[in-house]
């Protein structure tokens, strides 16, 4: 949020320094001031969801931010002359623009005055035979006129379903979606909210790939049309699990490929993996903001649904999430963790565990803040999750095609920082951060344990040579020991080599050639040392993200900086089971069980934050 507030801001004042220097050029002026009115809404919208979810330090700047908005909107009508010296198409999306801001501002003069600048709108459009500010105009004009929207919404989407624009035919099916759903309309209704998502996979595919720098408010914008369609879906007496399955796949494939900026991954369904011969449970834990539902489909594919009220999870879901992000985690009294633990276990598992197989792999595909928690750390009052059974995550129940490591392929890259660098200081470098001395005893570890390994440490560990090595060599493992840090903002997303900081973009050109022309290049990706970003309940995105990015089948990393000799047990006894022929998920179990049996190493601090992601095979 900080991040937001300071760009917010920053952009505000650049529009004030535009209205200022603009005074002798008219529409610049004009354009300069609506620009600014809309982001003082958006921000005002912003920093109220933000305070009415526990954050009471933002009441004072939104308080600000709402005595800039009546200002702006006299500002723009005491220059509302300007209007005619716009072309025609500029007019129209101007006057759009400013019918949309009033819209949002809950004055009813100002409501009547947004139709008024939406009906001007759209008399222009007609004008032109551009139809795509034509069907933009009617689609405003039906959200600014609740008791004609229907007819205006379905002249808006004839008219961009005629020029095949789904970037704004999305939007007026999602429109059409949420008025037939209130009338009670189901079968309308679901069919418009299937016909955006359809829309949006295609710009998705398109745009992304085209023009990374292309991003979606998709939080506010692109999100609620997958969760009212799942909604829907599962108001219905005998749900059609399959298709909310699929939805929900769709959706966490989308945010993952929104956070990257990037085109199709490639990812295949878990669905679509042939033989697997192993018992496992895949559990989509799915948030729909008033409902919790728990999905599992079971070893014979069979699927069994549950539902429980969100507030009855959540508040356990924040008390974990906080205690874990605890700075002294350590130190802390287990009971704070074992409470909450218990509570969910009883909440999202309990209701479908005689649906579980004895043992084996529980897949999970988790949402939103869910995505934070290690959910072996799920505790039913005897035992642990992880007791009973390996856990691995995936992208939205989509993952690499899975292949068990092949002893023949043990060969390792391993990179790691075990004294003070340069990097450190670097202004994206996690805050508070110090060197890993015992870093070099990890790198000798895992030496040990892999064949023909190379090893860049410290000064060797730039990130130059981790290009080259990666890009010229074939590493079916890459263990890089070093400070990074998971974060749903991609900028925040980073490893540390010695020379620099290295963000997820980087990596990702870092890694490109490799992905490209060898896409089964590295078969486990390791990342020791890494956290997540305090207080981020979507950090674990960006671990998801530098999974894709790396295109590794696994990746393991870890959601807090861990003690080095525990990590240093640990990365051992897990090299020794994937040595032994166990299956990569199997392996990081039976290591943490190692530790936890360790008096030295039994919190929870020790062994419950190390995430695998992807294939467990």
């Amino acid at each position: 949020m900080d991040l937001i507030q300071q760009q917010a801001l920053k952009s505000l004042e650049l529009y004030h320094q535009v209205n200022q220097v603009s005074a002798n050029y008219p529409v610049t002026q004009l354009k300069s001031q609506l620009h600014h009115l809309s982001l003082l809404i958006d921000f005002e919208k912003c920093l109220t969801a933000e305070f009415n979810s526990g954050n009471p330090k933002l009441v004072e700047i939104r308080n600000q931010i709402q005595e800039q908005i009546q200002p702006s909107v006299n500002r723009v009508l005491k220059k509302s002359s300007t209007f005619s010296q716009l072309s025609a198409i500029q007019l129209v999306y101007a006057k759009l623009n400013f019918a949309n801001s009033l819209s949002q501002i809950p004055v009813q003069q100002l409501r009547s005055l947004a139709i008024e600048y939406g009906q001007s709108a759209l008399q222009t459009a007609k004008s032109t035979s551009n139809q795509r500010i034509k069907s933009y105009s009617l689609g405003t004009l039906g959200k600014l006129q609740p008791e004609k929207s229907e007819a205006y919404f379905v002249k808006a989407l004839s008219l961009a379903q005629s020029i095949q624009a789904e970037d704004i035919a999305y939007q007026w099916q999602q429109q059409l979606g949420n008025l037939y759903n209130k009338q009670g309309r189901v079968k309308e209704a679901l069919t418009m909210y299937k016909s955006a998502i359809d829309n949006l996979a295609q710009i998705r595919d398109s745009m992304l790939s085209s023009n990374v720098d292309i991003q979606f408010f998709f939080q506010e914008e692109v999100e609620p049309v997958y969760r009212d369609y799942m909604k829907l879906l599962l108001k219905d007496s005998n749900p059609d699990l399959k298709e909310v399955i699929q939805t929900n796949e769709r959706l966490q494939t989308a945010q993952l490929e929104n956070f990257l900026k990037c085109g199709k991954l490639d990812l295949i369904s878990l669905n679509e993996i042939p033989n697997l011969n192993l018992a496992y449970g895949i559990i989509n834990i799915i948030d729909l903001d008033d409902t919790i539902e728990v999905i599992l489909q079971a070893q014979d594919r069979s699927l069994y649904h549950y539902s429980v009220e969100a507030n009855l999870v959540k508040e356990n879901v924040n008390a974990l999430f906080w205690s874990l992000q605890e700075q002294k985690l350590a130190t802390i009294d287990v009971e704070q963790i074992i409470l909450p633990s218990q509570a969910l276990y009883e909440k999202l598992i309990a209701p479908i565990a005689s649906y579980l197989p004895a043992s084996g792999t529980l897949i999970f595909i988790l949402d939103k803040s869910f995505q934070s928690i290690p959910m072996g750390i799920l505790y039913d009052g005897k035992n642990y999750l992880l007791e009973h059974y390996s856990i691995a995550a995936t992208l939205g129940s989509r993952i690499r095609s899975p292949k068990p490591l092949s002893k023949k392929r043990f060969t390792a890259l391993i990179a790691a920082l075990s004294k003070p660098s340069p990097s450190l200081l670097d202004r994206n470098a996690p805050k508070g951060i110090r060197s890993l001395p015992k870093a070099f005893e990890e790198v000798k570890d895992v030496q040990s344990q892999t064949q023909s390994s190379l090893t860049l440490l410290d000064e060797k560990f730039t990130s130059l040579r981790l290009e080259q090595e990666i890009n010229k060599n074939n590493f079916p493992i890459v263990h890089i020991s070093t400070h990074g840090q998971f974060s749903s903002d991609p900028l925040k997303t980073v490893l540390l080599a010695y020379d620099q900081v290295i963000n997820i973009r980087e990596f990702d050109k870092l890694l490109k050639g490799k992905v490209q022309t060898d896409a089964d290049a590295i078969e486990l990706l390791v990342l020791s040392a890494c956290q997540t970003a305090k207080g981020n309940k979507s950090s674990a995105l960006g671990m998801a993200g530098v999974a894709a990015q790396a295109g590794a089948r696994t990746t393991i990393a870890t959601l807090w900086l861990v003690d080095a000799d525990s990590t240093a047990l640990l990365m051992e006894e897990f090299y020794k089971g994937l040595k032994n022929g166990i299956p990569k998920a199997e392996a990081l179990r039976l290591a943490q069980l190692t530790l936890m049996k360790n008096l030295k190493y039994a919190h929870h601090y020790y062994w419950s934050p190390f995430l695998l992601v992807g294939s467990w095979l």
